[in-house]
């Protein structure tokens, strides 16, 4: 009985050990930018992955000699990394979430900092033919119909989030060998729809960084108005740790006029062509 004991003792040191140290690993630095003190850390997505919150913590560090620590985390890890403190701010686009976190008073300041929106990507044969699909909840139906792969990311990110919600709208519930769950990032599982000529909805910053690199897909459905992708700043409320302080002043970088041109203009000189529209211009979608 005693060595029955024992074992679960080391059982369960052992289980709070990977718990302890998978929480760690969550909120850690995927990049750090500045070399200032002190050093906040930041939650999101695409935008530190397609770089733009490089160049917007790189101005707002020169202003302030801090510096950022960036956590690599989709909306959904995000949000949750806000709730137990392991971030001082995200930036995300799950409105729903992001309102309930803010009602239930474990984030404050939620504040529209710009928007892209969702292409739905596929074969350029489309098999499927959701070219013609009326909203994106009947190219949902119309892939489902022909079992046409389609990659979901699986992650309860923002995107994850959004597709369920279609799929919700259009009635069904994916399943199958059609229904490819990456458990993975925005390009990454762009690249993966690309190499298996899956279809997959995928944010327009995401496409613009890497359709050059591509071979077999191209963007078939866009346009319906759910398909519009809000991004807010969200941080911790006040006195919740030393670095809140800077982490509410970036949000209001983010909304002055200098945050704003730069996302806005971001991707410009790169690709020729913007990856994010202004919170001026998502004001019309932001509900």
């Amino acid at each position: 009985m005693k060595r029955i004991k024992t074992c679960k003792l080391i059982f369960l040191s052992f289980f709070l050990i990977l718990l302890v140290a998978g929480f760690c690993q969550a909120g850690a630095c995927k990049a750090t930018y500045g070399n200032g003190e002190p050093t906040f850390k930041l939650a999101t997505g695409s935008p530190g992955e397609l770089g733009l919150l490089k160049e917007l913590a790189e101005a707002f560090n020169a202003q302030h000699n801090t510096s950022m620590c960036w956590v690599k985390a989709g909306s959904g890890k995000s949000l949750k990394l806000l709730q137990s403190k392991a971030v001082d701010l995200v930036m995300v686009h799950a409105p729903a979430a992001e309102k309930k976190a803010v009602e239930d008073g474990w984030a404050i300041k939620r504040t529209l900092i710009g928007s892209n929106e969702f292409y739905i990507v596929g074969p350029k044969d489309d098999p499927a033919g959701i070219k013609g699909a009326k909203s994106a909840a009947d190219a949902y139906a119309r892939i489902a119909n022909a079992g046409a792969n389609f990659l979901s990311r699986g992650d309860n990110s923002g995107t994850n989030k959004k597709e369920l919600a279609i799929w919700n709208a259009a009635g069904i519930k994916p399943a199958g060998s059609w229904y490819i769950i990456t458990k993975d990032f925005m390009m990454a599982t762009l690249k993966k729809a690309d190499q298996v000529n899956g279809y997959f909805m995928t944010d327009s910053s995401t496409w613009v960084a890497g359709k050059k690199d591509l071979n077999h897909l191209k963007v078939l459905f866009r346009g319906d108005p759910v398909l519009i992708n809000t991004y807010h700043g969200l941080c911790q409320p006040a006195g919740n740790g030393k670095t809140q302080e800077i982490a509410s002043q970036f949000i209001d970088f983010l909304a002055s006029e200098k945050g704003q041109k730069i996302i806005g203009e971001y991707g410009k000189s790169l690709y020729g062509e913007g990856m994010y529209n202004d919170a001026e211009y998502a004001k019309q979608y932001d509900h």
